[in-house]
């Protein structure tokens, strides 16, 4: 093929992989439209989208920058001076960005102000993720090296479970934690011990909506993670079936048919095939995609009901948990013993998940920490029973005739 044709059929390969991934964040919206309470849809679509338009401008402006040293306004050749692949590029990497502050917001729903939320997506998408993620993927700060000298292998996450499944969860776990659990989440029964209200869902069609749409999407998230047509594999897409087919089965299983679980045991397996997509044997796949749908059910259940963390999405578990796991089984079920492909070293992984972890967790504390501290992120408690925050309802509202969605 000759190098303009060959540059222009990766362009649109990667293209057709930014948009499935972003399709992918309706999936977010609809999963957390279907999750929450009625009074509370309007507010997580309009908080999905916006964060999304809010992480452009960050990853354009500052996050790209970082992470690959180049954009759109620095540099020798900008990336305004070309025309093909590399712009395309950046929307791809654009839409694993913004999907960290999607990830967090299905965690802090429900009682999270929207103005305090839009600066900690520009904080994180501009400089906490892309920092990770040049370690991870561009070989910034020299670890990668490191790793590859002393174990044999660098760190390997093909398609994101630590790099951003599990940085996104991580940060959203820290969010959780200092907004505290939704008003009358958690009620004491007079005799030294709590009731849980249920909250439960609004919609179980939206949610399954959502899911299916983020299942779809997956499939460009991790297979045009190859970048190039050279380097696509069938590999990665059987794995991800089997992930996502292991993740649901055991979910439905271990949730006893609830389908709140057997919708997000597709998604956990999904999470945790990302890293090692392109090493496993299915079969591997199947095993790594289960052990997280397990991980999900029973970890959902214990941060809600034993540990009282108001997580309402379930994101650490399922990402920041499943994420994790995904990049330890990469180092597990990558190895040619297993059926892998090999070139991947179990003490590199357990390293780089370790210090993404570290950093995400340190990251979401200081971004969290210091809004709560100088803006305050909660709502009062009128918006909160009224339902998430009020400026979001009043959208359209005219002195003559208020508008309620």
């Amino acid at each position: 093929m000759e190098p303009s044709l060959q540059q222009g059929a990766n362009a649109l390969f990667i293209l057709l992989g930014a948009i499935m991934v972003l399709a992918m964040h309706a999936g977010f919206a609809f999963l957390e439209l279907g999750t929450v309470r009625k009074k509370n849809q309007v507010n997580a679509l309009v908080k999905i989208l916006v964060d999304f338009a809010v992480s452009t401008i960050a990853y354009f402006f500052v996050g790209y920058l970082v992470a690959y040293g180049t954009s759109f306004m620095v540099g020798a050749e900008t990336l305004a001076q070309k025309n093909g692949y590399e712009l395309v590029k950046f929307f791809f990497l654009l839409t694993f960005a913004a999907a960290i502050p999607a990830i967090v917001s299905g965690g802090i729903a429900e009682r999270a102000r929207f103005g305090p939320q839009l600066i900690a997506t520009a904080v994180i998408v501009g400089v906490v993720y892309p920092i990770s993620e040049g370690v991870a993927w561009n070989g910034n700060l020299g670890l990668q090296a490191w790793l590859e000298a002393t174990f044999g292998a660098a760190f390997h996450d093909f398609a994101g479970s630590v790099v951003v499944h599990a940085v996104g969860g991580w940060i959203g776990l820290a969010a959780v934690v200092l907004l505290g659990a939704r008003a009358g989440r958690y009620r004491k029964d007079g005799k030294g011990g709590h009731i849980v209200s249920a909250h439960p869902p609004s919609s179980i069609p939206f949610l399954a909506l959502g899911a299916w749409v983020l299942a779809v999407g997956w499939f460009g998230f991790n297979v045009m993670s190859a970048q190039t047509l050279d380097k696509i594999s069938g590999l990665v897409a059987v794995n991800s079936l089997m992930a996502m087919v292991g993740g649901t089965l055991v979910a439905v299983l271990m949730g006893r048919n609830d389908p709140g679980f057997a919708h997000n045991g597709p998604l956990a397996g999904l999470v945790a095939v990302c890293a090692g997509s392109d090493l496993m044997h299915p079969a591997g796949a199947l095993i790594t995609g289960g052990i997280a749908g397990a991980i999900f059910v029973s970890l959902f259940t214990l941060t809600q009901n034993r540990w009282k963390i108001d997580d309402v999405l379930g994101v650490w578990p399922l990402h920041g948990l499943c994420g994790a796991w995904g990049g330890i089984a990469c180092g597990i079920f990558g190895q040619q013993a297993l059926g892998g492909l090999g070139g991947v070293s179990l003490a590199s992984q357990l390293i780089g998940t370790t210090l993404a972890i570290a950093w995400a967790l340190g990251g979401g504390f200081v971004v969290y920490g210091t809004l709560k501290a100088f803006v305050g992120l909660r709502l009062s408690q009128e918006e909160e029973y009224e339902g998430a925050d009020l400026s979001i309802h009043k959208i359209g509202a005219t002195p003559e005739r208020e508008v309620n969605w």
